[in-house]
């Protein structure tokens, strides 16, 4: 069975010519590919749940 990509993922990246960054916070302690989501004065991992507090 295929892995399923999220739909939004494009709006994780900006293209800029032919170089891509990223938008969103990696989470540092999953690493590369998963997203933090944003919230008002924090940042959520969603895959392990760890949770950073914006000062």
């Amino acid at each position: 069975m295929a892995k399923k990509t999220s739909p939004k993922v494009h709006t994780y990246y900006k293209i800029e010519s032919d170089k891509a960054t990223r938008l969103k916070k990696v989470c540092s302690r999953c690493g590369k590919g998963v997203f933090m989501s944003e919230h008002k004065g924090r940042h959520t991992c969603g895959k392990c749940g760890l949770t950073e507090f914006s000062q």
